[in-house]
């Protein structure tokens, strides 16, 4: 497939723009949590027909659906139709081999299993029938297998045995004694606490009419999960061209697993069950993932990390030639300073495209499997997903402004993109967001630091309007050109705020180099970027009021709130601190991905030369004395409840004004729509207390 430029690739600044709405109004965070979300689109087999996922609110009920949507690329005006498969829910929508079809997950049966609707006739049948939970799948290219994971105990030599011991605690809920006994971590990881199973693949045949039967196990006795945990999905495995072999990433968990990175590439060559799974990629000890088959099955593409304990390091892109005599691993555009994401090949396997992080946006990107080249597809937004054939490419789109949209981009040279979906066009018709624009700074060690601005909803030039300066966690990501779900800059601009938002050292997207600069200097590095590009925006945007302005953010984010409250406190008004952190030598001793703290502090807690009191927010209390507003999730596993907890005991202690806010179900992040709109109340209304708008 020929290569082809959507818009500029620029490196530069720029600026996004709405005009305004007749009688608009400002964007809130009710708005946000009922907007449809597209996302996950897929271009059928002929390239005739594009399916997307669309999540559809129901906030009184505070709950959503997915629903399953159809495009036509042969109508000359493409129009969206929803299927009937959306009724009782749809996810993960995938192509038949011959395109005739669709299968999809589904629990409308009252369990998550594998469905099948048919293109002409619309009609939806069950596929599978399992006594266990179905939590991703594939087909294989001939349409023969179906390969399906589920969390099964791997000592269990049938499904059976899994469904039987699962139900045996509930036989025994009166008992007394209820203690669990541990022997190896994780005991908890992200939201849930281990119960022994292991999420695990079983291939099943799928007959002419397309059903399923005889699931096999290919994992049995498999110390291990694939897809990973907490957020692997059937990306994380894949068929050989043939259809004849599985390779899949995971590690083997034994008592490391909280500390080691160490995922494999693990093939299954007979899909019957009798053969162990294969380690293929044993001589790299960092992170193996996402094996991508090409059409013709030769080629092999999967994305490698270098460094064991590091799980922000660059994804080098992997090409495998395979013969009978085994296979040769070779890097793909070794030079190129991105971490590569998502990868597909083009229909001749000539043309690898990689998603990345770029500059303060995420591109898809051509990679010429010959000569290294590669050449940016999409200009500036936020590709979130995307899939390619013959005909061209399909993607989700979004940026600051505007909710994400698919697009599809046809093969042929010089051919513009086109929009297939105009989602929430009627209600957002009203509404005036705030408009963005990326600006570029020397920050720390004299390198260049990017950031963004977002003006108030029905700006006035004239004024000055406080300030919300947002604080990105992970650290290795990014606050860049796109519509976030729980972080978004427009409820803020609704809300009479300017927005300020730095990707400081550490951030991903600005070559890897810049991202590894964090590692042991989380409160130095970074600290400084924030305090250059605060300087430089109120010298440029002279809209910005910095006498009234508050810092907010969460994780990482929470942190550097927390260590600005002891550090760099002047400037503000009023702190936000999501989910953060208070001690930093307790967060790791307490949270579960041990390998992630190790790594950022230069060892576990106890050994010499660690950062962890160096940049502990605790060591520095007796300065803090700005008021703070404290958010934490009970259920939140990877910076435990106690940390928040501390942090608002130290500030109730000092006789700091100060709240918290304390949900009880949701994790390290606030996912509930009713949850969401409570938490930017609370948040306003903090703003507003100490920063309000004129």
């Amino acid at each position: 497939m020929k290569k082809t430029l959507l818009g500029l690739a620029i490196a530069g600044m720029f600026a996004l723009t709405l005009a305004p709405a007749v009688s608009a109004r400002p964007f809130t965070a009710r708005d946000m949590v009922t907007l449809d979300r597209l996302s996950d689109p897929r271009i059928s087999p002929d390239g005739r027909w594009v399916i997307y996922a669309r999540r559809v609110a129901d906030y009184d009920a505070n709950k959503a659906a997915n629903e399953l949507w159809l495009v036509d690329l042969n109508d000359k005006a493409p129009a969206p139709v929803r299927l009937p498969a959306s009724d009782g829910g749809v996810s993960s929508a995938r192509w038949s081999a011959d395109g005739r079809s669709i299968y999809f997950l589904s629990s409308r049966s009252g369990a998550s299993q594998v469905w099948r609707t048919d293109i002409a006739t619309r009609n939806s049948v069950k596929v599978t029938d399992l006594p266990l939970d179905v939590g991703s799948f594939r087909t294989s290219p001939d349409g023969k297998t179906l390969l399906v994971s589920m969390a099964v105990y791997p000592d269990c030599a049938s499904l059976a045995c899994t469904t039987q011991r699962a139900a045996a605690p509930k036989a025994t809920a009166g008992a007394k004694a209820n203690g669990i006994v541990f022997d190896r971590l994780f005991i908890r990881h992200w939201d849930e606490w281990a119960d022994g199973t292991r999420t695990q693949l079983f291939a099943m045949d799928l007959d002419a009419s397309g059903a399923a039967s005889n699931p096999r196990p290919l994992m049995q006795g498999f110390d291990g999960d694939s897809p990973t945990k907490p957020f692997g999905d059937e990306t994380d495995y894949g068929f050989s061209a043939d259809g004849k072999s599985v390779v899949f990433s995971a590690k083997v968990a034994g008592k490391s697993e909280p500390w080691t990175t160490n995922y494999d590439l693990w093939k299954i060559s007979a899909l019957n069950g009798a053969a162990a799974p294969q380690n293929t990629t044993a001589r790299n000890t960092a992170w193996d993932a996402g094996p991508v088959y090409a059409p013709g099955g030769k080629l092999m593409a999967y994305r490698a990390m270098k460094r064991p304990g590091f799980e922000a390091d660059r994804y080098q892109i992997m090409i495998r030639e395979e013969d009978a005599g085994g296979f040769k691993d070779r890097p793909l555009a070794a030079n190129w300073d991105r971490s590569a994401d998502a990868l597909a090949w083009s229909a001749d396997a000539k043309t690898l495209y990689a998603l990345a992080g770029d500059l303060g946006q995420t591109r898809i990107f051509a990679i010429d499997v010959e000569s290294d080249k590669v050449t940016p597809v999409t200009g500036p937004g936020h590709v979130s997903a995307f899939d390619v054939n013959a005909k061209g490419i399909v993607y989700a789109l979004d940026d600051l402004l505007t909710p994400a949209q698919i697009f599809f981009l046809p093969a042929k040279a010089g051919s513009k993109p086109v929009k297939l979906t105009d989602a929430n066009a009627e209600r957002l018709k009203d509404v005036q967001m705030g408009a963005a624009e990326q600006f570029s700074f020397t920050g720390w060690n004299n390198e260049t630091v990017y950031g963004y601005v977002v003006k108030p909803a029905n700006f006035d030039p004239a004024k000055k309007y406080p300030v919300a300066f947002l604080i990105h966690g992970g650290p290795q990501g990014s606050f860049g050109n796109l519509f976030h779900y729980r972080w978004n800059a427009q409820t803020y601009a609704g809300g009479g705020y300017a927005v300020v938002m730095i990707d400081f050292h550490g951030s991903t997207g600005y070559g890897q180099g810049f991202t590894d600069s964090i590692s042991q200097h989380w409160g130095d590095r970074p600290l400084e970027d924030l305090q250059k590009g605060w300087a430089y925006a109120l010298s440029k945007y002279t809209f910005l009021d910095g006498g009234r302005a508050c810092a907010l953010g969460g994780s990482y984010g929470g942190f550097m709130v927390n260590w600005i409250a002891g550090n760099w406190n002047a400037p503000w008004k009023c702190l936000v601190n999501h989910d953060g952190i208070y001690d930093a030598r307790f967060m790791a001793s307490s949270t579960e991905e041990l390998w992630f703290s190790e790594w950022e502090n230069g060892g576990s807690p106890w050994n010499p030369g660690t950062t962890y009191e160096t940049f502990n927010p605790a060591n520095f209390v007796q300065n803090w004395s700005k008021p703070e507003l404290v958010i934490h999730g009970g259920r939140d596993y990877r910076v435990p409840l106690e940390q928040g907890i501390a942090t608002f005991t130290a500030l109730q202690r000092k006789g700091v004004d100060s709240k918290l806010l304390y949900f009880p179900e949701e994790n390290h992040w606030v996912l509930k729509a009713q949850n969401s709109v409570q938490w930017h109340d609370e948040v306003m209304a903090w703003l507003n207390k100490y920063a309000p708008p004129n």
